[in-house]
């Protein structure tokens, strides 16, 4: 066994980083330097724990040596258009990608989860339309748009592992 987490271990991890989250009124603050008014419009509307791991996705990337506003900007905004989807369809989603659609079928039938899986499976398209709207640069809304299939070849595959380790 490597020094990975095993998917349960991340996936715990990840459940309560959503029940914490939060983000600090100076970080927030801290990106009207290098967002514009609809972007930072956009981070606003995010979930709380969309917003966390947006930033933590930003502080992985830096850490690696990326400064490219265009793909810190895909870092912060990439979960955009998971909108308002609370913890237990985002659950459930997780777990039907990890076992199975039949459990998204399951969970569908509860108030609520069928709108909320069809969000999670759509996010990245669904993020990529906001952040053009927002106006983003194009290679940002591409690496947002390509998040789980990296076809940029600079960025692409260090930023869908900044989202995999936070």
């Amino acid at each position: 066994m490597g020094s990975r987490p095993s998917w349960w271990a991340s996936r715990t991890r990840q459940f309560r980083a959503h029940l914490r989250a939060s983000v600090a009124p100076e970080e927030r603050a801290a990106l009207v330097a290098w967002t514009s008014t609809a972007q930072l419009a956009l981070f606003d509307s995010m979930h709380v724990a969309d917003r966390r791991h947006g930033l933590d996705v930003v502080a992985s990337l830096r850490a690696d040596g990326v400064g490219e506003r265009e793909v810190l900007l895909a870092g912060l905004l990439h979960d955009a258009g998971k909108g308002q989807t609370g913890v237990w369809p985002r659950v459930a989603y997780s777990l039907g990608s990890r076992y199975g659609a039949w459990m998204w079928r399951v969970a569908g039938v509860l108030p609520g989860f069928r709108a909320a899986l069809d969000r999670l499976r759509t996010h990245a398209e669904t993020s990529a339309v906001l952040a053009a709207a927002a106006g983003c640069p194009v290679r940002t809304v591409e690496l947002i748009r390509h998040q789980d299939a990296p076809t940029d070849p600079e960025f692409g595959e260090l930023l869908r592992l900044a989202d995999e380790a936070n």
